[in-house]
């Protein structure tokens, strides 16, 4: 078994060794190369074994144009190229541009060469005409920008071959810039994100022997502190009494989305694939959530409050509203989620001190009984508000029990409704 296992590794290491060294050679041909190839391999031994001459001049023709072939591959272009977005961040609708500037570093003239530029989905191809030494040459572009997304362009790789397409040398140049087309949001006026706002903290009905808010006296215990024993009263009841605080907590604030597909309404005709990057587009409704949960976020953020900003399959950063903007590009609907809200609101509580606030931001679809579910992982000491989206639906207003539930039908609506909830 020893002496198996050797041979194995080695052949292994053999492969391996095999595998880098011809790798280069073998990725320069093309899935039409290797047609031709074995088309002249088998003419060939066909017209060995059968002696046919036609066959063999078919082998020697279909060998010949990959020979040829392969002097298209002779020399390297020197470039130096450049991707620049502008801007690197837009709200989604506005316009951006790119720059692809390609510079010639080598001391001869350059050939014509052809770019191709990977953007979001597609990809754009820019002919580069010959260049002098130390020459440059300026393609712009326009990205599209009507859905929050995160568009990638690049890498940028110019491809050198024959006319006929066997041989093919790809040579990567650039790497990938993103774009972040952030969510539409709407200013929400101060204090007016359903916060508590406090200085020393939020005062909880639970009770403590050590804290800031002074609740009532208690006759002493044994391992109490003898710093808040009260000596007044102590004189005059003749037994030691102390001090009992209620406890306060920071404000601190949980954001939560839920990304399930099934709970969001879907728009009619939204079966296609006409997102960038060809992945199935989102229903208006999700786009909607996706708003009002960065309006919020981006509210609390400027307000300096502890915020945690969750999806199921994303935690967002909150240090400032930049980045909690970049990172609400990148929440998707996710179809067949089997984590329940009651299930990922219990996560996300599991690592976290009870919050001041909850707020969950769901869709029209998502069941109500899933929605209460929440609250019975949820201390009584924590607010909820649910902010339930429906596209086009009437603003309202309505208790789901614990929950202060909001429904907005359009963003426009959010500041007002959470001006009332307030």
């Amino acid at each position: 078994m020893t002496v198996v296992g050797t041979l194995l590794g080695l052949a292994r290491l053999a492969a391996g060794w095999i595998r880098r060294a011809l790798g280069p050679a073998v990725a320069v041909v093309s899935p039409l190369g290797w047609i031709v190839l074995l088309a002249a391999i088998a003419s060939g031994a066909v017209a060995w074994l059968l002696g046919w001459s036609e066959l063999l001049y078919l082998g020697a023709s279909l060998a010949a144009g990959l020979v040829i072939g392969a002097f298209f591959l002779i020399g390297r272009a020197s470039f130096r190229v450049g991707i620049e977005l502008t801007p690197r961040r837009v709200t989604a609708g506005e316009r951006a541009f790119g720059r692809l500037l390609v510079s010639n570093t080598g001391a001869r003239r350059s050939s014509a060469t052809r770019l191709d530029l990977p953007v979001g989905g597609g990809e754009a191809e820019f002919a580069i005409p010959p260049l002098a030494a130390a020459a440059e040459h300026e393609e712009l572009f326009a990205v599209p920008t009507s859905r929050r997304a995160v568009i990638t362009a690049g890498p940028a790789v110019s491809e050198r071959g024959d006319q006929l397409g066997l041989l093919r040398r790809r040579v990567r140049w650039a790497d990938p810039v993103e774009l972040f087309v952030h969510p539409v949001t709407t200013l929400l006026a101060p204090s007016q994100s359903g916060l508590v706002r406090d200085l020393e903290g939020a005062v909880t009905a639970a009770l403590t022997d050590n804290d800031l808010a002074f609740h009532a006296l208690r006759p002493y215990e044994p391992g109490d502190d003898q710093r808040y024993v009260h000596w007044r009263s102590t004189a005059r009841t003749g037994q030691l009494m102390v001090r009992q605080f209620q406890e306060t907590r920071r404000s601190e604030l949980v954001l939560a989305q839920l990304v399930g597909a099934e709970g969001y309404a879907r728009d009619a005709g939204a079966g296609g694939a006409d997102r960038i990057g060809g992945a199935q587009p989102a229903a208006e409704e999700f786009e909607l959530a996706v708003s009002v949960m960065a309006s919020v976020g981006a509210q609390v953020v400027r307000e300096r409050t502890r915020a945690r900003v969750v999806t199921e399959t994303l935690e967002l950063r909150t240090a400032t509203v930049t980045a909690l903007l970049d990172d609400s590009c990148r929440v998707e609907p996710v179809a067949g989620l089997r984590e329940s809200p009651r299930e990922f609101i219990r996560r996300v509580l599991a690592r976290t001190a009870p919050p001041s606030v909850l707020v969950v931001v769901a869709g029209s679809a998502t069941p109500i009984a899933e929605l209460r579910a929440i609250e019975a992982v949820v201390g009584s000491g924590t607010r909820l508000l649910g902010l339930r989206v429906e596209l086009g639906g009437q603003p309202r207003i309505s208790q789901l029990s614990r929950f202060d539930m909001l429904t907005i039908g359009e963003l426009g609506e959010l500041p007002k409704l959470m001006r009332r909830v307030r």
